[in-house]
């Protein structure tokens, strides 16, 4: 199976082994449809049942799909025969952090750029209810622009993991990254015990060496318990300072993510990659809007809206998405509602909404308008794009999708501000049945279709079976683009 061109159900070639443990092993692969780079871990079924980690695969399967971000290494699908199981995972080409700094310690601002990046994912993975409980310079990754990746969701738990007392109980880790109340098996705030070690992941990277180490294990314990640690001459008192809160041993007072966020040494460098960022912006928006200019905007944005054709309406319907078989996750990227107002005033409307809730709107061609959140989020700023597709002169469909930011931000924006200001122009979301209608709009709907038909006699309408399978719930999530 490791050997050199070996065929993984007709979608991989499995090249050489990058790395093994007990249960698993991981192989370099490419897909032979795009020809792209990635890691493929292998885990022997047999194995994992004899030893029942089943529900183990299971959750980190969950937790990876939870947690999309820059900083975290990317699951694109799981696949499996009868005795092995598949992940198919991003490749991340630089190696483990761990070998970086086992050659030396890292000069400050490339301890600091890992550091903010590792917060960053960690503080993503929190928002999720996701706690890795297994963080250590071996499970960060470096790809080949130098940036940091967290891996192997092994050990991870969920917020639905919690007893009775909020609190986690299963004693897991790395003994010299692991936070004190873990050692001390009464129950630990995953949270609380992943910035723990954090902190020593940046004591390591500043010094070379672990704070806490000794060839007696029950030592080793006794000084992770008192936190008994001393910094070198060259740590800056500002990490310092951010090392005693961080590895305070006592988990209610020990420093949030948040603060850690604020803390003057975490946010150098920061301001001015924000600066960077909002000119690029800046830049972007002024060449959409140089490129829509020179005609009235409407008017032009309605003359080139894409059709839509049969094949198009049947491949939206729910019975034709199969992407639950692959996706668990209920946070949808997309959504889609149909409307019987002129194109114009769906296209003004939803640049009205756009602006009450604070989003940049830049028009282009075809239908299509982008909005832009004013601030960073946790996966940077907030994209949404919103397409018009014309079904029939008098019916069309919108597509709002999430083009980058956090999803769930995407979410709120969408239920809390899009759904509400769009009611009087949405005819049904995908999502909704079509509202019911009184005999006076059913006369007039009427009137008004045979005027149309009147007009044009090869004007095409949709069947009621077309509308049907535009606007029935879906009964999958759509699947995402495998590379």
């Amino acid at each position: 199976m490791a050997n050199t061109g070996t065929i993984l159900l007709e979608r991989y070639e499995l090249g050489r082994l990058l790395g093994q443990g007990t249960f698993a092993k991981v192989y370099y692969g490419r897909s032979i449809r795009t020809g792209q780079s990635v890691a493929i871990k292998v885990i022997d079924k047999e194995k994992v049942l004899r030893v029942g980690l089943v529900n183990q695969v299971k959750r980190e399967i969950s937790v990876m799909r939870l947690v999309r971000h820059p900083n975290i290494v990317h699951l694109y699908e799981v696949m499996a025969t009868k005795s092995k199981i598949y992940f198919v995972m991003e490749y991340v080409k630089g190696g483990e952090l761990f070998n970086k700094v086992a050659r030396g310690r890292l000069k400050e601002d490339v301890a600091r750029k890992y550091f903010q990046q590792l917060i960053n994912a960690v503080d993503f993975c929190h928002s999720r209810g996701v706690y890795h409980r297994d963080l250590k310079p071996e499970n960060l990754l470096l790809d080949e622009d130098e940036n940091l990746k967290i891996s192997d969701f092994g050990l991870s738990a969920l917020a639905e993991s919690k007893r009775q007392d909020g609190l986690l109980h299963t004693t897991c880790g790395t003994p010299a990254y692991v936070a004190p109340e873990v050692i001390n098996r009464k129950g630990y705030d995953g949270a609380k015990a992943d910035i723990w070690s954090c902190g020593v992941i940046l004591y390591v990277l500043l010094a070379g060496y672990l704070p806490f180490h000794d060839s007696n294990l029950m030592e080793m314990y006794r000084k992770i318990g008192k936190s008994e640690f001393k910094c070198p001459s060259w740590f800056p008192p500002e990490v310092r300072r951010l090392l005693v809160r961080m590895l305070d041993p006592n988990p209610h007072t020990r420093i949030s993510i948040a603060k850690i966020k604020e803390s003057s040494w975490s946010k150098r460098g920061i301001a001015s990659k924000s600066v960077k960022a909002d000119t690029e912006r800046k830049d972007l928006a002024s060449a959409c809007t140089e490129s829509a200019a020179g005609s009235s905007e409407n008017k032009q944005n309605v003359a080139t809206l894409s059709n839509l054709n049969a094949f198009d309406i049947i491949s939206l319907s729910a019975g034709f998405d199969l992407s639950r078989l692959f996706e668990d996750s209920p946070l949808k990227k997309e959504a889609r509602f149909t409307s019987c107002k002129p194109a114009s005033v769906i296209i003004s409307k939803l640049e009205d909404v756009a602006k009450r809730l604070n989003l940049k709107v830049s028009k282009r061609d075809a239908g299509l308008l982008r909005f832009e959140g004013s601030k960073e989020g946790r996966k940077g700023i907030l994209s949404i794009d919103t397409e018009i597709f014309e079904v029939t002169p008098a019916f069309y469909l919108v597509e709002v999708k999430k083009s980058n930011g956090d999803t769930l931000e995407y979410q709120k924006i969408l239920n809390e501000g899009l759904r509400p200001g769009l009611q009087d122009i949405v005819w049904a979301w995908q999502l909704e049945p079509p509202p019911q209608q009184s005999e006076q709009q059913l006369d007039e709907q009427s009137n008004s279709q045979l005027q149309q038909q009147q007009h044009s006699d090869n004007l095409q309408q949709l069947s009621e079976q077309e509308q049907q399978q535009l606007l029935c719930p879906p009964q999958l999530l759509q699947q995402e683009q495998l590379p």
